[in-house]
């Protein structure tokens, strides 16, 4: 159950224990000074871009996408499934090599708007000088 949050001056993408294995990494963070873009794709497949790690990805054909994906020179990390009706947050960051780990993060979500508003307003503040090292807002879920 993958889902976008922010704590701090970072976006983390929490994910659940056996995501975690199957990835063979702990939740994927990134700072949100790194955000280069925010979106939503109606179409949870048209976020994949490029090859799976094997081994650290896995694929059920139609279902699931889970952990890094090989394209380039860059990686993804994508945390998608084919819920019914379900669209996927997509993450573009730039400056890959030092301040992010991947140049994507996708991850399905119920609640895709919401939490695109609520990150996009976590930027908008950190922009401004307003975030706190304190501070965690969860991004209502986005759950995998």
């Amino acid at each position: 159950m993958a889902r976008l949050m922010v704590d701090g001056d970072d976006l983390v993408l929490r994910l659940a224990w056996w995501e975690k294995a199957i990835a063979r990494r702990g939740d994927v963070r990134m700072p949100l000074a790194a955000v280069e873009r925010t979106g939503i794709e109606p179409d949870w497949w048209r976020a994949l871009r490029g090859i799976r790690v094997r081994t650290r990805a896995l694929v059920v054909p139609g279902m699931l996408c889970l952990g890094v994906w090989r394209h380039g020179g860059d990686q993804d990390f994508l945390a998608l499934r084919r819920p019914r009706r379900a669209p996927t947050v997509v993450v573009d960051l730039h400056d890959l090599r030092t301040a992010a780990p991947y140049a994507r993060v996708a991850v399905t979500c119920p609640h895709a708007s919401q939490t695109v508003t609520a990150l996009n307003t976590a930027l908008d503040r950190h922009r401004r000088g307003g975030s706190s090292a304190a501070s965690h807002h969860s991004l209502h879920g986005g759950l995998l």
